[in-house]
């Protein structure tokens, strides 16, 4: 089946899932790269790949950068940190709001910038996170504000009328940020797993796309339940 080239602008495109959706997707379509990290931004320079360097956490870099793309077909929101609260009993408020700007308040200013960019019958992906499922130990920061992030998915999908919105839950995926996580990742999948699994969930403009499906299944499958039931298994967890 042919291909349609297509203008795709991804952003957190300097490492992990990002990066390796600019290879993918640079197999077949044109793509703005968008990050911070100039020395990957310079090396997919070399490739023929168009980027743009901005911090998404500052509003006006977003405007900017924006203004300089017209008539995009799909826009990515990869962008995103991950920091953990180990104390409960020393809540690290600070954390939670990087977190949370980082996550979510830089997302709302990407939307604003990049909708108008988008065409008619384009599409606007967001990349959430599986740990919206359920509580976490750990993850007041993180999965708070990626449940966020996934009802704000939701709500665009309700609201756009001319745009395919695409909602992704990945689960584990060997990134820079999960090599810093001390505890067990069931189902781990690599970058160029996940960047595949993306790639083809939004050529099919699918409503979700969430992996590895033996994984994020059964967190949906509790999700459904009695917390009773999910909460002493959270606990172990921690433990």
């Amino acid at each position: 089946m042919t291909v349609e080239t297509k203008h795709v602008v991804i952003t957190g495109a300097t490492s992990g899932i990002g990066e390796a959706l600019v290879k993918r997707y640079s197999l077949s379509h044109n793509v703005i790269a968008c990050g911070r990290n100039e020395s990957k931004l310079a090396s997919f320079a070399t490739q023929g790949i168009e980027t743009l360097k901005f911090d998404i956490t500052s509003k006006q870099q977003v405007f900017d950068a924006a203004n300089s793309i017209d008539n995009v077909d799909i826009v990515i929101l990869n962008a995103g940190v991950c920091e953990y609260i180990d104390d409960a009993n020393q809540f690290d408020s600070a954390l939670f709001e990087r977190v949370i700007h980082a996550n979510l308040i830089s997302t709302g200013y990407c939307l604003e910038a990049f909708i108008p960019m988008i065409k008619k019958g384009g599409q606007l992906v967001i990349v959430s996170s599986s740990a919206s499922f359920l509580p976490l130990p750990r993850a007041q920061a993180y999965g708070a504000s990626k449940a966020a992030l996934s009802y704000l998915t939701r709500v665009m999908q309700v609201e756009l009328q001319d745009i395919h919105v695409t909602l992704v839950h990945p689960g584990f995926v060997e990134t820079p940020l999960t090599d810093k996580n001390d505890f067990p990742m069931p189902c781990l999948v690599s970058c160029e797993q996940a960047s595949e699994r993306i790639y083809n969930g939004v050529l099919n403009r699918c409503d979700e796309i969430h992996f590895p499906k033996r994984f994020t299944l059964f967190l949906k499958l509790f999700s459904l339940l009695p917390f009773k039931l999910w909460s002493p298994i959270a606990k172990r967890i921690k433990r």
